[in-house]
């Protein structure tokens, strides 16, 4: 499937310069969503990952039914302020700020194999805090999948020694 007929871009959105990625054509076509979860659950599957770990927001809208697919878990790293019991918390940089992440404190257990998924990966910050926050509480990573890469912005740099798995390049 042409996953990539179904993602509209966005020129100069949310400023100027920038091209936005937009999933919602793909995610409202549901022979087409099913098809990028089944590709992204085929690809990571020999992974061995016994959790899916995915941030807020759009990292639920693929991590969720990617863990489905593989029949694992799926555990929620949320911004800051929106988990109800003890969190770990990590701050990072965004493409246009910053911001902090939290994760249960409880939600991995150590040793645990972890799948890190969400729908984009550009400059790599917000993975790689997710990232930190899985392997705080003792888990392993044992990938990150990815709906979207854009290739320009070498967000795989800050993942390397990660297996790094996307199904659309730009």
């Amino acid at each position: 499937m042409d996953f990539k007929s179904l993602i509209r871009v966005i020129p100069d959105f949310p400023q100027p310069g920038v091209s936005f990625k937009d999933i919602t054509p793909l995610l409202k076509d549901g022979r087409a969503y099913r098809a990028a979860i089944d590709t992204l659950a085929s690809m990571v599957r020999p992974l061995g990952s016994e959790v899916v770990v995915g941030p807020e927001a759009r990292g639920f809208v693929i991590g969720g039914p990617l863990a489905y697919a593989l029949g694992v878990g799926f555990v929620p790293v949320r911004k800051a302020g929106k988990l109800p019991a003890e969190t770990v918390s990590v701050s990072y940089e965004l493409e246009y700020g910053s911001d902090r992440l939290d994760i249960h404190r409880d939600a991995l257990r150590p040793g645990q194999r972890v799948l890190v998924a969400d729908d984009l990966l550009a400059t790599g910050g917000t993975l790689r805090s997710t990232i930190c926050l899985a392997e705080r509480l003792g888990a392993v990573v044992t990938g990150c999948a990815f709906l979207i890469e854009l290739t320009e912005l070498e967000g795989r740099a800050k993942l390397a020694g990660y297996n790094v798995l996307s199904l659309v390049q730009y």
